[in-house]
């Protein structure tokens, strides 16, 4: 019986029996979801994203509320992540709940982040903390957030306390999700806090003090927990002209692949920007090789058109085919092409540094669970493809584990191996969670698995 029937679904607690496994990783190897704890902790309130929302700024009209109720009881979700066999599940800490005023150190909340990690590893599940997911205080946010003078000495301190109090219980550790992405939702595309538009030169200013404020929290971890791991998750995506046999469509797409996967990593192989933005800024030499491991955030391909209407994003129109897999749409645009690929390009892409590499996230918008086995499916066989290369990949992280509260969409978009309905908190997991344990619980792809949904017929199906 195929894996996913309508008539049986393959219990969570198994392995499929006399399999021969065609497509397995490593031993050791590291399946888990990623969480952000703003989208799933619930009752953030003093935070430049609470403002965010409460000025109306959310496409959807919603508010994250309770979120996931994770502060009172993100175990419920742990034991779900138990269920499916899970041995690593990647997590944030607020800094405006550690911090919620300048030198004022709240104890009870970093107790309530020390419980989580302690219920994480009871359940045999390896915690991978991020110390900066898009969240930080809204006095720091008032005093000019990354481009204020001293913003890096208050990153230190508060990265100093956090690992004093729980270092004990994480090795890995992550100083920020995705500061491309901050950077251009933030000061280009104003969809992020604080709301700036074409700020292009901003923008590049804010990744390159983001950089400075990593390299410190980076030795400061390293000298507080000799043996920590400490990298960031980087965002990368793939842009494809949607001319190749017309110049500037070459030419823009690869610009903006330039600025967006390229800069940060840029500083933290060369200690400073690649031409053309290396005007921008002096050199950063501090920054230089400060990672032990690079995150990979990777989800989407987008296409880009030269046009001349949209001189705010360098002159390219950048857009979705409708024809091609997509998840759902979001309020205004859709999220983007699901590109199963971008997984092998962005690992690629990284591996010039050098460093063991995680799949921090990787995931579809996809409340009715149509396209999401398909995309994992095809993901991973990809990522094999990369550790079968000799690219040293130790992990797969799945965004996310329960439905959360998506950014500036709102619940609109549902990533969750669990569907979660956010007034009754009640979960309900879809068939893409149990064809994840058992991806897991295999530690690979099996034949069966790989016949249903990596043929040419799969996509078109779709």
């Amino acid at each position: 019986m195929p894996l996913l029937s309508t008539r049986k679904k393959p219990d969570v607690q198994e392995a499929p029996e006399n399999v021969v496994f065609s497509q397995q990783f490593p031993p050791g190897f590291l399946w888990g979801v990623s969480t952000a704890a703003h989208q799933v902790e619930g009752g953030n309130h003093n935070n430049q994203w609470s403002d965010w929302e409460a000025a109306g700024r959310i496409r959807s009209g919603d508010r994250s509320g309770q979120a996931c109720d994770w502060w009172n009881n993100a175990e419920r979700d742990f034991d779900l992540a138990q269920e499916m066999g899970l041995n690593a599940l990647r997590l944030s800490v607020v800094w405006s709940r550690i911090e919620p005023q300048r030198d004022r150190w709240d104890t009870a909340a970093l107790n309530r982040y020390r419980a989580m990690l302690n219920a994480l590893r009871q359940r045999n599940i390896q915690p991978m903390v991020c110390l900066h997911h898009f969240t930080h205080p809204r006095w720091f946010e008032q005093d000019g957030a990354f481009l204020a003078p001293d913003a890096a000495q208050r990153f230190e301190l508060f990265t100093r306390r956090v690992v004093e109090e729980l270092g004990d219980l994480c090795r890995h550790w992550v100083t920020f999700n995705e500061p491309n992405v901050y950077g251009a939702l933030g000061y280009v595309l104003g969809e992020f806090p604080p709301g700036r538009k074409g700020e292009i030169i901003t923008a590049v200013r804010v990744v390159n003090r983001i950089a400075a404020c990593h390299a410190r929290a980076f030795h400061a971890i390293h000298e507080l927990q000799p043996g920590a791991q400490v990298g960031w998750a980087h965002n990368y995506v793939v842009f494809e002209p949607a001319n190749r046999a017309f110049a500037p469509d070459r030419w823009i797409a690869a610009l903006l692949s330039q600025l967006f996967n390229e800069s940060f990593l840029s500083l933290i192989e060369h200690g400073r920007l690649s031409f053309p933005f290396n005007f921008v800024i002096t050199n950063l030499k501090e920054v230089k090789d400060t990672c032990d491991f690079v995150g990979l955030n990777v989800y989407s391909r987008f296409h880009v058109a030269f046009s001349l209407k949209h001189p705010s994003q360098l002159f390219g129109n950048v857009f979705v085919p409708p024809h091609v897999p997509q998840g759902d749409c979001g309020v205004e645009k859709p999220y983007g092409e699901a590109y199963p690929e971008a997984v092998r390009e962005a690992v690629q892409s990284v591996a010039r540094l050098g460093k063991p590499i995680y799949i921090l996230e990787n995931g579809v918008p996809d409340a009715e669970d149509r396209i999401r086995p398909w995309l994992m499916v095809n993901a991973i066989k990809a990522l094999h493809g990369t550790v079968e290369e000799g690219y040293d990949v130790r992990g797969y992280f799945h965004w996310t584990l329960t439905d959360n509260f998506e950014w500036s969409e709102g619940w609109r978009l549902r990533f969750g191996l669990v569907a979660l309905d956010p007034a009754t908190q009640r979960r309900t997991m879809r068939d893409s969670a149990r064809l994840y344990s058992a991806i897991r619980r295999a530690n690979g792809i099996s034949p069966e698995i790989a016949e249903k949904f990596c043929s040419p017929s799969a996509r078109d199906e779709l």
